[in-house]
């Protein structure tokens, strides 16, 4: 699995079409539509988007979307492309690439359950878009027996992925499965050869409506070597002695290469509560794109220095800073709704 600061031939997203990802009330639909919106036609400066759309929502949604994004049409249960999608890869040519002998396109088709089959919610269709998005994008799909989601792992392109504990051994997702196991399917399908678990993720995360430890709001890795890291820094939070945890985990690990890391500390915003508690409002959650970043937003003081430290976690990138709130309002962030498709290297990566 490339970085995902690696050349991308386009995003993928999957456009609010029900249930309380959209919400019950014409006012709530609207907010819905326009954040997932406003992140794809922010994408789309950057390289091309494709929006999977639920049948007969194509006119509605072209009433939110700038006319270069791409509609395609499969039937939905939510909007969460990160997860309901297929996580690229590109073979390394030994297994014999293309005709020209390039690397390949893969698209790992996870399972997908719910996020561990919450009862509040539903999989049927979404279930099979891993294997359908992976056919439009021309890629193989490889079949994956793991129930994992895209949010639940971040890697740095040379063999290292960061992952949870509560996430990929959850019973409810892998039940029984080690340690060893993950590691072994991890290493078949995305090719890592260091995996990092980290026990767990953010308080709220870990609660009913959360995905109970999603690596994607916790730690990324901008460049090899490096670390970007989410630090509550308001002992009021409960994220406070969590993120103080998690950080002192990460420095006493390594990466694929054996380096320590640099750890850079991402202040979390100072809102500390929304009318259901303590938010998990998160910096991590950000998209890399061809000469930018899509940072989140969350009308908060914190956000020009978030929005600094990502400038110079990814030089030479444009940061476009879009209002989150209502994306984490629903359960996630921009990484979240957004699945990159990287490019395959004109020619065989030489060793």
């Amino acid at each position: 699995m490339p970085a995902e600061t690696a050349p991308q031939d386009r995003i993928w997203m999957a456009f609010p079409s029900g249930r309380y990802t959209l919400g019950d009330t014409a006012a709530e639909q609207h907010a819905a539509r326009s954040t997932w919106a406003a992140v794809a036609n922010a994408a789309v400066d950057f390289e091309p988007v494709t929006m999977v759309v639920a049948p007969g929502g194509e006119d509605v949604a072209r009433e939110y979307l700038d006319p270069r994004v791409e509609l395609r049409t499969a039937e939905l249960d939510d909007a969460w492309m990160r997860d309901i999608g297929p996580t690229f890869v590109l073979d390394d040519g030994d297994g014999g690439g293309d005709a020209g002998g390039r690397p390949r396109l893969g698209a790992v088709d996870w399972v997908f359950n719910g996020w561990g089959a919450q009862d509040w919610a539903c999989w049927d269709h979404d279930a099979k878009i891993g294997a359908t998005v992976g056919a439009w994008s021309g890629a193989g799909v490889v079949r994956s027996p793991l129930v994992n989601e895209g949010g639940g792992i971040h890697v740095d392109g040379e063999g290292t992925v960061l992952v949870t504990e509560t996430v990929q051994l959850d019973p409810e997702r892998n039940p029984g499965a080690t340690k060893a196991e993950v590691e072994v399917e991890l290493a078949r399908t995305i090719g890592a050869t260091k995996v990092i678990w980290l026990p767990r993720g953010l308080a709220r995360d870990a609660q009913r409506f959360g995905t109970r430890g999603h690596v994607d709001i916790v730690a990324a890795i901008p460049s090899p070597g490096t670390l970007l890291v989410h630090s509550q820094q308001n002992p009021a939070h409960p994220d406070f002695g969590i993120t103080r945890d998690i950080i002192a985990f990460l420095a006493g690990t390594t990466d694929a290469k054996d380096r320590k890391w640099t750890i850079i500390e991402v202040p979390a915003p100072e809102t500390l509560m929304d009318e259901e508690g303590p938010v998990d409002y998160s910096y991590i959650n950000h998209l890399v794109l061809n000469g930018g970043v899509l940072a989140c937003s969350f009308d908060d003081p914190m956000d020009a220095k978030a929005a600094g430290i990502l400038a110079e976690a990814y030089p030479g990138r444009r940061v476009v800073s879009v209002d989150a709130r209502e994306l984490f309002a629903r359960g996630g962030g921009i990484h979240c709704i957004t699945q990159q498709q990287p490019s395959v290297p004109r020619e065989r990566p030489r060793p």
